[in-house]
């Protein structure tokens, strides 16, 4: 069969790997800064209820996963063009990102103000996504599948390091939510996007070579592949379950912690606390890839969730806040093996032509995770319960447990592959 090549320039591996880590970096110092705090703003500044603020992630990853599949992943492989993508798709984002602020600060009325920054951050995110199918199919093009988990485990480490300096600035810019009214968090997450598209000029373009492609594709055509498609599907269900249950708490997190009736933390204090989960990325992101290698890429997502399960408990069970800085650095040790395992095993289950379509069903378990699951399940469960007359602090405890509920699911999903996998390789042996 074969072998596509990547459309990769004379550049050193230590200059690809510089550029990459310095986009991430930058791309987890903006979410840090931003992100962190925004849920607090609508809640407590805008005063919305906690199923609206659920909004501001579910509408924009709607977009996201909607123009990743069907229009961004096609063009990309198509075009096989990963770079420009990034590019695009961080400058036109950047800008939109001012727009919104400039369209929310122009108006009074606080409901309505909440309504623009979602439907704002939707349109945003539409042309985001360019940016994020680009970075999976990237990462592909440029490693071998035995390196991906190592790579993608110290990206995320080091992102882990920008993430830890954005969320302290943003704790010292919120100022009780004016930092977002008045627009310097607007403003710095903008320029940040910016200057983001400075590291990409030091990376390859990617992609593959088209017209071996086509070459690729007959080939293929004469395989049974059915298994690999099975195999791909019941993985992608996992992910679902493992993801919705994990950020399912990812809106309602800093609420929780926020709420006078428990914790009752200062931004600067859960600035320290949302650290400690970037600490841990940052950590551990650097063992993922002797992880996989030890254990390999199954069982390390098996250790990932399991982790996270245990995150999610810890979290809703205790009244003491050094507790909640251990279950923070739990929840970030889960993230990053779980990222960095799930997308090894996804790079080598995906086709190399068809990078931009998969990668955006495989990138849809997450981006949907972040907000639907924040809509459709921490959110009204939330509500309803405090409606029904049970203190905040049970109502949110109960989303915890229905997070670790729904991980505890999507294991057992993996688990089962796992075992079916098992079984059909033993079968064939023994044939």
């Amino acid at each position: 069969m074969p072998k596509l090549s990547a459309k990769i320039s004379k550049r050193s591996p230590f200059a690809i790997f510089t550029g990459l880590s310095s986009f991430q970096m930058l791309a987890m110092f903006r979410r840090g800064l931003f992100y962190t705090y925004l849920s607090i703003y609508m809640r407590e500044f805008l005063g919305l209820s906690v199923t609206m603020t659920t909004f501001y992630a579910t509408f924009p990853m709607i977009a996201s996963v909607i123009f990743q599949n069907f229009v961004w992943g096609p063009i990309s492989d198509k075009i096989q063009r990963r770079r420009t993508f990034i590019i695009c798709g961080e400058f036109l984002a950047g800008l939109g990102t001012l727009i919104v602020w400039g369209i929310h600060f122009s108006f009074n009325n606080y409901v309505i103000v909440g309504w623009v920054i979602i439907l704002g951050l939707t349109c945003v995110e539409m042309f985001w996504s360019m940016s994020n199918i680009g970075w999976s199919a990237l990462l592909s093009d440029l490693y071998p599948s035995e390196k991906r988990s190592k790579i993608m485990g110290q990206l995320i480490s080091l992102g882990g390091l920008g993430r830890i300096i954005g969320i302290f600035i943003g704790g010292f810019l919120y100022d009780a939510g004016f930092g977002f009214r008045n627009g310097p968090l607007f403003v710095i997450a903008s320029f940040v996007m910016f200057i983001s598209i400075i590291p990409m000029f030091f990376t390859p373009e990617g992609g593959v070579n088209i017209e071996l492609a086509e070459q690729e594709k007959s080939s293929d055509q004469t395989r049974n592949n059915q298994n690999y498609i099975f195999v791909f599907i019941i993985f992608i269900v996992a992910l679902i379950f493992i993801n919705f249950g994990r950020n399912s708490i990812a809106v309602p997190y800093s609420q929780y912690l926020s709420l006078d009736s428990g914790f009752d933390v200062s931004p600067i204090l859960l600035s320290f606390i949302a650290n400690t989960r970037s600490v841990a990325t940052l950590i551990i992101g650097f063992t993922a890839g002797f992880l996989s290698k030890k254990f390999g890429h199954s069982k390390t997502l098996i250790i990932g969730t399991s982790l996270g399960i245990v995150a999610l408990i810890i979290t809703a069970t205790t009244f003491h806040l050094s507790i909640i800085f251990i279950g923070s650095f739990l929840i970030g040790a889960a993230e990053v093996i779980i990222y960095a395992s799930s997308y090894a095993i996804a790079s080598v289950l995906i086709p190399e032509r068809m990078r931009g379509k998969l990668f955006a069903v495989y990138n849809t378990t997450f981006f949907l995770s972040w907000g639907v699951a924040g809509t459709l399940i921490s959110g009204p469960l939330i509500d309803f319960l405090y409606n029904e007359g049970k203190s905040e602090v049970f109502a949110y405890q109960m989303a915890f447990f229905i997070g670790a509920l729904l991980c505890l699911i999507g294991l057992f999903v993996f688990i089962a592959l796992e075992v079916w996998i098992k079984f059909k390789e033993k079968d064939i042996k023994q044939n």
